[in-house]
């Protein structure tokens, strides 16, 4: 068996199946901090069709996007706010930076997967803030999704206009 889990999902596998031979008591891996030779924790967020890797490590609070700044990859204060709610929640504002690749869908989704990315590499960082992002709901991926559109219908539930004559 591993030491390290991979990723937040694999973490809640080990969770639940993780046993030591020896031991007579199941060993848990949920309170080691999870972290690759570059000293990153690494997770998925996922929100809507929008996928983001997320790196977190030690830093001075730079958040880079495909490349980009934060605040200029989303220009919408609502959305930069959205990817700063771990860090202000948790009281680590200006202590890591991230590195993420987002893909798929639009802004609000991307930023919701950010979001969700950093929280759970937050808690792989730091396990002890499990507790309180897992309180405030961030590590819970948000299962919404677009209803699709029905024949007959001009959207989903939209229906043509009505002419009576």
């Amino acid at each position: 068996m591993p030491d390290k889990p991979k990723s937040f999902e694999h973490l809640a596998v080990l969770k639940s199946k993780s046993y030591d031979s020896s031991a007579k008591e199941p060993v848990l891996l949920v309170n080691k901090q999870v972290v690759d030779s570059f000293g990153r924790s690494y997770a998925t967020g996922r929100r809507k069709k929008a996928i983001a890797r997320v790196w977190l490590k030690h830093g001075r609070g730079n958040v880079i996007v495909n490349g980009k700044p934060y605040d200029r990859y989303f220009a919408r204060s609502v959305l930069q706010m959205i990817i700063g709610q771990p860090f202000e929640l948790t009281e680590r504002s200006s202590q890591f930076d991230v590195l993420c690749t987002v893909s798929g869908g639009g802004l609000s989704g991307q930023a919701g997967a950010v979001r969700h990315g950093i929280s759970q590499a937050l808690v792989l960082f730091e396990p002890n803030l499990l507790t309180a992002l897992k309180k405030s709901g961030f590590l819970t991926r948000d299962p919404r999704m677009v209803e699709r559109k029905k024949y007959g219908k001009a959207k989903s539930r939209r229906s043509f206009q009505f002419s009576k004559r």
